[in-house]
């Protein structure tokens, strides 16, 4: 389906509401307003930039916002956030949208992808977000951060050995992923343990999703 899908904005946002009550998040109209502008950025964006394989406004709210709001909770207490491997913007922009409070960082290797990123977040006016193009294994901050997330970034090995050293002490991995990955935990690189994994719902998807979480030894 190319983009034949209609942006339906009052059905998409009462999806989306039904969703958030099914999560029982505490969400205000204003950022019910700035997921549904991100939803429609991105939708438009899609059409020429291929931002993500979903074309179609309904599953774009269940495969991408629902997906990463039913993880937010693990991020309730983080206040500087590294999205590694952002692409569209998730769960990056989701994550910022639902904790102005904290500071949220994307980085990206693909300009296309962190131009519509930046786009974004001068239409929403998130002032808790930076933007980076470039590869995270290069990547140098004065300020490490206290969380580092992925969404279908890469494997586990891989995401810790390139952006471990952006982990403050004391500091944690939270990998959004969809089976369980026990292979890649039995992978993970030395020095690091498994804290916790959680299988999470994601309402309206029958799918597999798990949160991982690995911190220091």
């Amino acid at each position: 389906m190319r983009q034949s899908a209609v942006f339906d904005r009052a059905s998409l946002t009462a999806n989306l509401k039904e969703g958030v009550a099914e999560l029982a998040l505490d969400l205000q109209d204003e950022q019910f307003e700035q997921m549904m502008d991100y939803l429609g950025l991105l939708f438009k964006w899609n059409s020429v930039y291929n931002l993500t394989s979903i074309r179609d406004p309904q599953e774009m709210v269940k495969q991408h916002l629902l997906d990463s709001l039913a993880a937010v909770f693990a991020f309730a207490h983080a206040k500087n956030i590294l999205d590694v491997g952002s692409g569209g913007g998730l769960p990056g922009l989701v994550l910022a949208i639902v904790y102005p409070q904290a500071r949220v960082t994307m980085i990206d290797i693909v300009h296309k992808k962190t131009a519509f990123l930046t786009q974004v977040k001068a239409e929403l006016g998130l002032k808790n977000v930076s933007i980076h193009t470039g590869r995270v294994e290069q990547y140098q901050v004065d300020t490490l951060f206290d969380v580092i997330t992925s969404r279908a970034f890469s494997e586990l090995a891989n995401f810790i050995n390139w952006s471990g050293h952006l982990l403050q002490e004391g500091g944690q991995f939270i990998a959004l992923k969809g089976v369980r990955p026990d292979g890649e935990i039995e992978c993970l690189p030395e020095g690091w343990k498994l804290e916790q994994i959680k299988a999470i719902k994601v309402p309206m998807l029958t799918v597999e999703r798990h949160l991982v979480c690995v911190n220091k030894k």
